[in-house]
């Protein structure tokens, strides 16, 4: 930087400490400042800034957004970062996100503030993408050097990046290429300054081997300079893309210095459906499921259902062992009387290995035959509609019907001696709950059904619906439907369909892809042979763990046919979990959880996050001690050093458990306390600030020469889906079979008369039980494209 510049910065800090930072620093050299648990947001609408607030935003970490290009926005100054209380210093940020290392125009008094209230009080910067050049402790990108895409390449964490804030990680970054035909990334690469001032440092805590060079450039560098330390990001990302993903906790980390609001898991729970039923199979020359109700007119039932076998019931649980994952069988106990019944036999084989096995697996209440508990249904068309009576409401399923499904399922298992948790449950196909387009509404009786049989736990599609919602005093669970299918049990009939329901009309497909705004289609069909292991496989995995990195808790679902015959989804869990552990630190586990467990989750982060948006929670740190304030009730979520723990009136208790290398959790006031007071290991408490008093703050400003405009690729501006099936990426409907709206079988068109009304699998739940069991679906259509940013340049 330039003489001038600086003379231009400390005259501008000067003014502003004149004007009111003057205050707050006084105290400093006498009394510990008061550091507000708040991040400052600065964003200009690009894609980074936006992924770090969304990650903020997802651990439930506090933050305060503006936006520069709304003229209405608060002006930086003294005033807004600082202000004294009660005779203590306060900052009102403990970190600050800029979209750059200086968005401003030269010379800025904005930008002067900022460094100067970094410098005052300790509180650190992200720049969330600039490109290399000196101002930021690094050389130009050039001999050596490399400017441009990403795409493909593999990034690494430092030694020094591993033993700070990204320590949860292995060290290999993989960046995505999901379609070779769009940029999605561009960075700089480039070497630290080797001619820094005296007491500046730039360490590099993620690098990327430089092309044509043995040298290595920084993506991500700690630069430390004039009492003030930036993050120097050099790369673009959207908060989508798996090498941000991976990085986000420690950025969250590293600028709040560890102690912050909110926390961050990586979960992973998979969920089997129609446990002891048998699941209707995919006919690969009718291209649908007889059975169900996207068959052409006059087809027969199928006579070759999918149901597990003793031998996939011991692999399944030796898969766990190996694995170290415990998936959760959501049973129906009426499916295997119905098994019985046709086999002419007292006893049930798969039944019996199971519950021999059953402490191997979490058990969830499916109903006892799977019927469908929403409205009556009319199947007779495509897609079906409810049945309606004389006055023209619609019929639903009467609470008797809801009731007995739920309770006989009760009483099957407490007979076999099956131990389950009775407030979790998942219905048949959700139903119950509101289907779009065909139902607006819950069946009315569900509620007073699940509240009589003490269910406080209920599964939906959060294909349909994604937010956790109350239904009477239960709540919902929403879980991911997986593109592994419930009628699908060998790898060629999963590719066939696959291939039917996402490949264009013209290349013998249903068209259904085309035909929907935003999905995606295959630009040529699998080969069923091997298309599943080499395309759906790594493809599913893929879009599964961007949820798992996403703090998400919603668990997966799929089918027990998926267990049986080719086992299909093994590999996509396989896949799934070794890819994560890969990239992940054995401090760093999935977090497999119970259904009432993450319905937990997502009933405190409610809670919590209404709180903080209504500006109910007042959390702060001086010096070792952190003090939060929720409303009554509300339990504070928090993330801390390792050694924190909590005060209490008389003595302490232990904080959270150890995740990531810190400690987390949820908290609650002590007893006689109003509020939660952390105290934190004196190793552990972040530094304070070299400057003590207003003359040396101002000396030590330094507030660089503005970036110029750096590439945004569109791919990353607009995030490019991993392929058909990533709906979280495009707001496409889900085209999973069950879960989106049913596609047509082959000569069937939507609108049509679907021939023999039965959609049923299996016997009838008993008297007065007039819904079908059949797999038969509807969901929502959202048709705006998500957006990761402005596309362009920043």
């Amino acid at each position: 930087m330039g003489r001038a510049t600086r003379r231009v910065a400390a005259c501008a800090a000067a003014v502003l400490l004149a004007g009111g930072l003057q205050s707050s620093l006084a105290h400093a050299a006498t009394t510990a400042p008061r550091i507000d648990l708040t991040v400052l947001v600065i964003s200009d609408g690009g894609p980074a800034t936006a992924a770090i607030a969304a990650e903020l935003k997802s651990q439930g970490t506090p933050y305060k957004l503006v936006d520069l290009n709304d003229a209405g926005r608060p002006v930086i100054d003294a005033a807004f970062l600082s202000d004294t209380l009660n005779g203590q210093p306060r900052g009102k940020y403990q970190g600050i996100v800029l979209p750059n290392d200086n968005p401003f125009t030269a010379g800025s008094a904005e930008m002067a503030a900022i460094a100067t209230y970094e410098a005052a009080f300790g509180v650190r910067q992200v720049d969330a993408y600039t490109y290399a050049r000196p101002d930021v402790g690094l050389n130009w990108a050039v001999n050596p050097g490399y400017m441009g895409t990403l795409d493909g390449f593999q990034g690494q964490v430092t030694t020094t990046g591993l033993g700070g804030s990204f320590g949860y990680l292995k060290g290999t970054i993989p960046f995505e290429d999901n379609d070779p035909a769009i940029s999605e990334s561009y960075g700089y690469l480039s070497t630290p300054r080797t001619d820094l001032p005296a007491g500046s440092t730039f360490t590099p805590l993620v690098e990327v081997p430089i092309p044509g060079s043995t040298a290595k450039g920084s993506l991500v560098g700690e630069y430390a300079h004039d009492g003030r330390k930036e993050l120097v990001v050099t790369f673009v990302y959207n908060q989508y893309q798996q090498q941000y993903r991976l990085l986000a906790r420690g950025i969250v980390d590293w600028i709040t210095q560890g102690v912050h609001l909110g926390y961050d898991r990586n979960y992973f729970a998979a969920h089997v459906d129609d446990v002891f039923l048998a699941d209707d199979r995919w006919d690969t020359v009718l291209k649908c499921t007889p059975g169900d109700v996207t068959c052409p007119p006059g087809t027969p039932e199928t006579a070759n259902p999918i149901r597990m076998t003793v031998a996939d019931a011991q692999y399944a649980k030796q898969w766990q062992t190996a694995n170290n994952f415990t998936m959760d069988m959501v049973f129906n106990g009426g499916g295997s009387e119905d098994w019985k019944a046709d086999h002419e036999t007292t006893t049930d084989p798969v039944v019996d290995q199971m519950i021999a096995d059953q402490s191997s697996y979490r058990w969830v209440n499916h109903t006892y035959t799977h019927p469908y508990l929403g409205c009556l249904q009319d199947v007779t068309v495509v897609p079906w509609k409810c049945t309606k009576n004389a006055a023209g409401s619609t019929v639903w399923v009467d609470q008797a019907t809801i009731t007995s499904q739920i309770k006989n399922n009760l009483d099957w298992a407490a007979a076999r001696g099956l131990q389950l948790d009775k407030s979790e449950l998942v219905t048949g196909e959700h139903s119950g709950l509101l289907t779009a387009p065909q139902e607006t509404s819950d069946n009315p009786y569900l509620a007073p059904s699940l509240a009589a049989n003490g269910v406080k736990w209920t599964a939906s599609d959060a294909s349909r619906e994604s937010a956790q919602r109350a239904v009477g005093a239960a709540l919902t669970v929403p879980r991911y439907p997986m593109n592994v299918f419930y009628n699908a049990a060998t790898a060629k009939e999963e590719t066939d369909e696959y291939n039917w329901i996402y490949t264009s009309v013209a290349n013998g497909g249903s068209g259904v892809c085309e035909n929907n705004a935003n999905s995606t289609c295959l630009p040529t069909p699998l080969d069923v042979n091997t298309g599943y292991q080499s395309y759906i496989v790594p493809l599913e995995a893929r879009i599964d763990l961007g949820h798992v990195l996403n703090n998400d808790p919603r668990p997966h679902f799929i089918h027990q046919s998926n267990l049986s015959e080719d086992r299909i989804v093994y590999p996509v869990l396989e896949k799934v979990l070794s890819t994560y552990r890969s990239l992940h630190a054995d401090n760093t586990p999935v977090v497999n959880l119970a259904q009432k467990d993450l319905g937990l989750e997502f009933q405190r982060r409610a809670a919590w996050s209404n709180a903080v948006t209504a500006g109910q929670v007042t959390a702060y740190r001086v010096g070792d001690t952190v003090r939060v304030t929720a409303p009554s009730g509300v339990q504070v979520q928090a993330t801390m050093p390792t050694g924190t723990v909590q005060q209490l009136a008389i003595g302490t208790a232990a904080f959270g458990t150890a995740y990531a290398g810190s400690l987390s959790g949820w908290v609650k006031p002590g007893q006689l306390q109003s509020s939660v007071q952390l105290q934190l290991a004196s190793a552990a408490v972040p530094a304070a600030p070299a400057g003590t008093s207003p003359s040396v703050a101002a000396k030590s400003v330094v507030a660089p020469a503005p970036a110029d405009t750096k590439v945004v690729p569109q791919g990353t501006a607009d995030a490019v889906p991993a392929g058909p099936g990533d709906t979280d990426r495009t707001d496409a409907p889900t085209l999973v079979p069950g879960s989106g709206a049913p596609v047509a079988g082959k000569n069937a068109a939507a609108g049509t008369t679907a021939g023999k009304a039965t959609g049923t699998t299996g016997k009838a739940a008993g008297k007065g039980d007039t819904a079908p069991h059949g797999k038969v679906s509807g969901g929502k259509t959202e048709t705006v494209k998500k957006n990761a940013g402005t596309p362009g340049t920043r």
